[in-house]
């Protein structure tokens, strides 16, 4: 029963309507910015190498005619999504038609694990039946265990973005705990030169630290899960840390995972915390007014 509350917190509404909006959004910029090469690839479907859960749905080759109709499909369902209004028909179609897009996209080999949570929340969000819409649902305070089981499933798919990781560098190591002292950073800054990375090739040293941590982060990665109010953002915070680092050393982003540490994030206070500072704004400035008219008054007097 403990284990089935875990995986059922309740939460309010809010935070999903927030993360409707925001990952709706998101999937928009990530088709122009980083898998922005899938109507390319249905200009040439001869090199089109298709994945292994491309091949088991047996979904058609990419060409012309039905990347540009799942591009206006996708942009059309996410703008729609992202009002809150309609929200599990356009999540619905948005689920299944980014799931293609990023099958397509990264059919030529390099399979990008920062993709996981962002697929994963895509598919839940719809899950979740819809309370307030439009603005209204951004203040929803309705709390629900669908809402709860759709953020733990963004929240896990997260962490298993990073654990996973230190499994897959554990493997490619033949299972021994070598890849934290090897010089790995050192040739990804000779590979991908920058500033920040060429002045740190002065200090190897710094490099070992860093990988150290980064792997022995991974591995720990989990127990934020288990961690509450300001230890879960300070671990939160660690891995955004993490990315901010990576990006300035070999400018890679890990944005698609980073956008969905917000599942973690309490959104839902944003609303009562805007109104309630609305309210004390306006508090203070009747009394202000009245102070004012007070002052006039014995002026006059």
């Amino acid at each position: 029963m403990r284990l089935a509350n875990w995986f059922t917190p309740v939460i309010a509404l809010a935070r999903i309507a927030w993360l409707r909006t925001i990952l709706y959004l998101f999937v928009i910029l990530d088709m122009h910015a980083f898998v922005r090469d899938t109507r390319d690839k249905g200009e040439h479907p001869g090199l089109y190498q298709p994945l292994l859960l491309a091949r088991l749905l047996d979904l058609p080759k990419p060409s012309v005619a039905n990347t540009t109709v799942l591009y206006v499909v996708l942009i059309a369902a996410c703008l729609i999504g992202a009002t809150n209004y309609f929200p599990r028909v356009a999540g619905w179609i948005v689920a299944p038609a980014f799931t293609w897009w990023v099958l397509i996209g990264m059919s030529d080999g390099k399979v990008d694990h920062d993709h996981l949570a962002l697929v994963i929340a895509l598919w839940v969000l719809p899950t979740v039946k819809a309370g307030r819409r439009g603005i209204a649902s951004y203040g929803d305070q309705t709390r629900s265990e669908a809402a709860g089981w759709a953020i733990r499933c963004v929240q896990i798919s997260v962490i298993a973005t990073y654990f996973l990781s230190a499994v897959a560098k554990l493997r490619s190591a033949g299972w021994a705990l070598s890849w934290p002292g090897s010089a790995v950073l050192t040739w990804a800054i000779v590979r991908r030169p920058h500033p920040v990375g060429e002045w740190l090739l002065h200090y190897p040293w710094v490099l070992h630290v860093m990988q150290w941590v980064g792997i022995i982060g991974e591995f720990c990665s989990p127990v934020i899960l288990w961690l509450k109010g300001r230890w879960q953002l300070f671990g939160a915070l660690f891995f955004i840390g993490f990315h901010a680092a990576n990006t300035a050393i070999l400018l890679i982003h890990f944005l698609p995972t980073v956008v969905c540490w917000l599942a973690f994030a309490p959104l839902e206070r944003v609303v009562p915390w805007y109104r309630a500072r609305s309210d004390r704004d306006a508090r203070e400035a009747e009394d202000q007014a009245e102070h004012g008219r007070q002052a006039e008054q014995q002026a006059g007097a």
